[in-house]
């Protein structure tokens, strides 16, 4: 088979794969908020501890892109951080590094065999993602030459130019900078080979469902983004998870299992080895969509017979 063209990178696209190391698209519901003014509190966080006899495994649920006003965090997260020996990430902090990732991820999303991105789209899709192309001033041309998930990509992450929303001040790298300057440890869940085989080994309804999704997010704006952000402060795991997951799940149930069921079950065999050390305490910090529901890995660990308790100094007392 020939070798693929090398594709050209252009800003838009260098954005899209900053993002690609973070979340989906839908996850990034959790991560858009265009805030301004300083937050008076910390976010409550959701946070969870996993205990057996011997050691903890504490799961942090993150939003990737953040404002500088969302921090500092609670002394309940950097108590949990304080306790760990080890972190572990979706990716490991190498790999979302290395230089060659961009041109990885692209070649991936480049289009081959017969056939147009308007073929792929059908008229109703295809007019959709014209209309907005032409509303924000985006190379269509150019963005043919990909496939439908990269598409889906570049519109997220143009909106999420919008918010004002800065990756590098997302929870993930937040901790992966404080492991690196505590001499702490870190690993990943999955390698990026396997993150971006989720999005590029999607078959077509499903990618189709991938950039519908986005062209709905940038059709409802901030309203929503903004709901989401104020409920990850809060610490609300039932309005995120009505208001991400499972709407997602209703609506788009190939894209949900893709990006979000197959992961969860992926890991839960990861997180059980670290709970098997005898000794030393894990902090895992993925995104918040994650641990919640029915499919998240909070419910996923419990099923299995683990001990799960949430970790809340804010939190209401239940009754």
């Amino acid at each position: 088979m020939p070798a693929r063209p090398a594709a050209r990178t252009t800003p838009m696209m260098k954005r899209a794969t900053t993002w690609m190391t973070r979340r989906i698209v839908l996850a990034l519901l959790l991560m858009l908020a265009g805030l301004t003014a300083a937050q008076a509190q910390p976010p409550v966080p959701l946070l969870w501890k996993v205990s057996d006899a011997d050691n903890a495994v504490y799961l942090l649920g993150s939003f990737h892109l953040l404002h500088a006003d969302d921090y500092p965090l609670s002394a309940d997260v950097e108590a949990a951080f304080a306790a760990s020996d080890r972190l572990m990430f979706e990716l490991a902090p190498e790999e979302i590094e290395a230089p060659d990732f961009a041109l990885t991820l692209m070649q991936a999303a480049r289009r081959e065999g017969p056939g147009t991105l308007e073929d792929d789209l059908g008229p109703i899709l295809w007019a959709r993602l014209e209309g907005y192309a032409d509303r924000n001033g985006l190379p269509l041309a150019q963005l043919s030459a990909f496939d439908p998930w990269f598409v889906g990509m570049s519109i997220t992450m143009t909106e999420m130019g919008r918010q004002g929303l800065d990756p590098a001040l997302g929870l993930d790298r937040h901790f992966m900078r404080k492991a690196a300057a505590a001499g702490k440890p870190a690993a990943g869940l999955e390698s990026a080979a396997e993150q971006i085989a989720v999005l590029a080994d999607m078959d077509r309804p499903a990618q189709r469902q991938l950039l519908a999704e986005a062209l709905d997010q940038a059709d409802d704006g901030a309203t929503q983004t903004t709901a989401l952000h104020d409920a990850w402060r809060r610490g609300d795991a039932d309005a995120l998870w009505t208001g991400t997951a499972l709407q997602m799940k209703r609506e788009y149930p190939a894209l949900y299992r893709r990006i979000n069921v197959e992961r969860n079950q992926a890991w839960v065999p990861a997180l059980e080895q670290e709970l098997a050390r005898t000794s030393g305490d894990t902090l895992v910090v993925v995104g918040a969509l994650h641990l919640l529901g029915e499919d998240g890995v909070v419910a996923l660990l419990q099923a299995k017979g683990h001990t799960v308790e949430r970790i809340c100094s804010a939190c209401a007392p239940t009754r």
